[in-house]
C-alpha cells in the first residue's frame, strides 16, 4: 500500500492540513470529507486508489489538525470552504482535478464546481448529499455535532462513534478503531471529545440557507455521480432522482445497507467511485 504524508499549507491565511497519496505526478484527485469529520476517513479508498491518482484529503478548517476559525460565523461556511479549496488546488499545483466529497464535502464541491474550481473539475462524487436537504436530518446532525459529548476513555469514545456513525454501514473492528483514533482530541480536564471546533455547527444559524445548492448545482459542468445510502435520512431519495434530470443530470446510485452516509470501505462502494473516476 502506498503510504501515505502528513502536511500542512497556508489557505486563505488559515493553516490547513491533508493527507496526501499517490505519486505527485499522477492525475490530482480531493476527497473532502463530511460535517464533523476529518480527512483520515477516506483512507480505505485513497489506499485503493493511490496507484493511479495524487490524492488529497483535507481536514476542513476547524476539524482535524487544521486550524480552528478565529471567526467562526464568518469563515465556517460552504462559501469560505469552497476559497480554501481554490487556494488549497492552487497552491499544489492542480489545475485540472477529480473531487470525491461525503456529505459537507460534497455540497463544498458543488459550490465550489460552480464558483472558485468552475472549469476544473472534471468528475464530482457526491456521497449522500444533494442540492436540497431534509430538514429533520439536519436538526439532528446539529444535536449532536453542536453539543459534542466527552468520555473518560477510549473505548466509550469509539462506542459512542459505533452508535451515531452506524449509518455508515458496515466497518469492520480495525475501521471503527482507526475512526476513534484519528477523531479523538484530549481535553484539558483529560476527557476525550470529537477533532473539532463546536462553533462550526453555527454555519446552520448564520448561514441557515447555506445548503440550499439548486443554483450551484443548476450551473455544475462536469460528470457526477450521486451516491445515496438507501436508508439515508438526509438525502431523499426524490431530491437524488431530481439531480438526475437537472443540471449535470448525475448519475445515481442507490447504496445497501447504509444512511448518512456511505464510509466508501467496502469493495463493492469503492469500484463504483474507482470506475466512475476513470470514465
Amino acid at each position: 500500500m502506498n503510504q501515505p504524508s502528513s502536511r500542512y499549507v497556508q489557505c486563505q491565511g488559515r493553516e490547513i492540513h491533508f493527507v496526501e497519496w499517490g505519486r505527485p505526478d499522477a492525475p490530482p484527485l480531493l476527497m473532502w470529507h463530511g460535517l464533523a469529520r476529518t480527512g483520515r476517513d477516506f483512507d480505505d479508498l485513497a489506499a485503493a486508489l493511490a496507484d493511479r491518482y495524487r490524492i488529497v484529503c483535507p481536514d476542513t478548517l476547524g476539524r482535524g489538525f487544521s486550524q480552528w476559525s478565529p471567526d467562526p460565523d464568518k469563515e465556517y461556511c460552504l462559501a469560505f470552504y469552497a476559497e480554501l479549496a481554490r487556494d488549497l488546488a492552487d497552491q499544489l499545483g492542480m489545475k485540472q482535478l477529480r473531487w470525491v466529497g461525503t456529505s459537507m464535502g460534497g455540497a463544498i464541491g458543488t459550490v465550489a464546481g460552480a464558483t472558485t474550481l468552475k472549469g476544473r473539475i472534471s468528475h464530482l462524487v457526491i456521497n449522500d448529499n444533494g442540492p436540497a436537504l431534509a430538514q429533520a436530518a439536519i436538526e439532528r446532525i446539529k444535536a449532536y455535532a453542536g453539543n459534542p459529548p466527552a468520555f473518560a476513555t477510549m473505548a466509550e469514545f469509539e462506542q459512542f462513534l459505533r452508535t451515531v456513525y452506524k449509518p455508515y454501514g458496515w466497518q469492520s473492528d480495525a475501521q471503527w478503531r482507526r475512526m476513534a483514533e484519528t477523531s479523538a482530541r484530549r481535553l484539558p480536564d483529560g476527557r476525550i471529545a470529537p477533532h473539532y471546533d463546536p462553533a462550526m455547527v453555527r454555519q446552520f444559524i448564520v448561514h441557515p440557507r447555506d445548503y440550499d445548492l439548486w443554483p450551484a448545482y443548476d450551473a455544475l459542468d462536469m460528470k457526477v455521480m450521486v451516491l445515496r445510502g438507501i436508508d439515508s435520512d438526509l438525502l431523499l431519495q426524490e431530491t437524488a432522482e431530481e439531480m438526475t434530470r437537472r443540471g449535470p443530470r448525475a448519475r445515481l446510485e442507490v447504496i445497501p445497507g447504509c444512511g448518512h452516509a456511505p464510509a466508501l470501505n467496502v469493495p463493492e462502494q469503492i469500484g463504483l467511485v474507482a470506475d466512475f473516476l476513470a470514465d
